[in-house]
């Protein structure tokens, strides 16, 4: 035989023996590289879903350093509408409110207002002291990781202030420092969370259908009917009310009051917007607008009404026109329309007008506007979700409102007045008239204006 034939032979008897293993390679490859590709799809889902969960943690947190950025714009709103001589005491009492807050939040609050499987019935619940467990704890929304039960203890934690910091504005000027420490103490780490989780913790009008996004009333109106309760019992400031007319005491510092208003309109983007619970970039940046819409649209009803009204543009009707359009869109400022959000932020700022004028004729006497802001719109806010949203009841709503009204109101009367009868809640006439500043810390805010004469 020849040599090329062979070669020939040769080589096809080599392809024959080597075919097979070679064929089958080929194919392992195939099967290797499908499972890769599925390995590297999982590990994508797996890495979305952590990429997700850092999002909205991280945008959570930065939602809670907002809303504390809110209670130096209580501050200074507080401080600019009332007297110089008060300041110190305006001052001391939002330091010590938020202080409060959180202290009590962490004790009994949370696990009031999120009882969990600890809850008797649907009305009340109490999963112990402390939040000590928070720590290996991971909220799920909608079934995938949000954030971690931390976050969501200082998320809440800040709301909780806020309640109470809504009583410091309209008792000021007047109430003793300790009893509204006291009184402010007990409502914040018994009733607030008791009554927050009647819709936030899972309670009887979550079961209802009862919807409050963001705290129109959980928060607002819950410490609107507290400072209600706080006015009525105190009674007004000295000068306030003579011989049937009403004479205006006016604050000090509209410059620092006006700050005020323009940092809880900052912190209200963190506080609506982190109540959409995740990052989820069109819901967060929807409820920026709505929330911007209605507070811009408040500025504008109580411009004009008080202006109609008044004969002059009021700064103070115009600043309380921004908060109430805040408050009266926090309710539902995910499920309403742009242009519904346009109508309940301008109705907010004409009902707050028209509430800051009726409780002065009605003799009640609120230095900052904080009833008519936070009780009065927070109410119409929580129908307007009803009104326009079809996806929730006005009859729910209005039975939600009465509930928390009835309750709340009681609660804070209670307090306020087991506190008067014991230690009293008013200073002396002396002590006002001098200031609260002088009279219950010894400082002043303004000091060095002193003029002196030498002999």
């Amino acid at each position: 035989m020849k040599k090329p034939v062979l070669y020939t032979v040769f080589l096809l008897f080599a392809l024959s023996v080597v075919g097979l293993p070679v064929a089958s390679m080929a194919y392992d490859v195939e099967g290797a590289v499908a499972e890769a590709i599925d390995e590297i799809e999982e590990l994508a889902d797996v890495s979305a879903m952590d990429a997700m969960f850092w999002a909205s943690n991280t945008w959570m947190l930065v939602a809670t350093f907002l809303v504390f950025l809110m209670h130096l714009g209580f501050a200074s709103l507080e401080a600019g509408m009332t007297r110089a001589k008060n300041t110190v005491n305006i001052l001391f009492k939002n330091t010590a409110i938020i202080s409060i807050g959180i202290l009590t939040y962490a004790l009994v609050g949370f696990n009031l207002m999120y009882p969990g499987d600890f809850s008797i019935g649907e009305f009340f619940g109490f999963a112990g002291f402390g939040i000590g467990g928070l720590y290996d704890g991971i909220i799920v929304e909608d079934g995938v990781q949000a954030f971690t039960g931390w976050t969501d203890f200082i998320f809440q934690a800040m709301f909780a202030a806020t309640a109470a910091t809504i009583v410091s504005g309209a008792v000021a000027e007047r109430i003793k420092l300790h009893s509204f420490l006291l009184v402010t103490t007990l409502y914040v780490a018994f009733v607030y969370p008791w009554l927050g989780s009647w819709q936030w913790g899972g309670g009887w009008l979550d079961q209802m259908g009862f919807y409050d996004f963001a705290g129109s009333t959980l928060v607002h109106s819950v410490g609107g009917w507290a400072a209600l309760a706080g006015v009525i019992l105190l009674g007004p400031r000295l000068g306030k009310y003579v011989n049937g007319s009403i004479k205006p005491i006016v604050g000090h510092n509209m410059p620092l009051a006006t700050i005020g208003v323009f940092l809880l309109w900052l912190g209200w983007f963190g506080f609506n917007g982190g109540s959409v619970l995740s990052a989820d970039p069109e819901m967060v940046s929807f409820v920026f607008v709505t929330t911007a819409i209605a507070a811009s649209s408040g500025v504008i009803g109580a411009m004009l009404l008080s202006w109609f009204l008044q004969k002059k543009p009021d700064l103070t009707m115009a600043l309380n026109g921004a908060l109430a359009g805040l408050v009266g869109i926090t309710a539902g400022a995910d499920v309403v329309s742009v242009s519904s959000a346009v109508i309940i932020g301008f109705i907010a700022g004409l009902i707050v007008v028209v509430s800051v004028m009726g409780l002065d004729r009605a003799k009640l006497d609120d230095p900052v506007g904080a009833i008519s802001v936070h009780l009065t719109c927070g109410i119409w806010g929580t129908l307007a979700v009803g009104i326009f949203s079809s996806e929730f009841s006005i009859v729910t709503q209005l039975i939600g409102v009465v509930a928390y009204g009835v309750v709340a109101f009681a609660a804070a009367l209670i307090i306020f007045g087991a506190v008067k009868a014991t230690i009293g809640i008013r200073v002396s006439e002396e002590e006002e008239m001098v200031g609260l500043d002088i009279g219950e810390h010894g400082m002043e805010a303004y000091s060095g204006f002193e003029i002196y004469t030498t002999q």
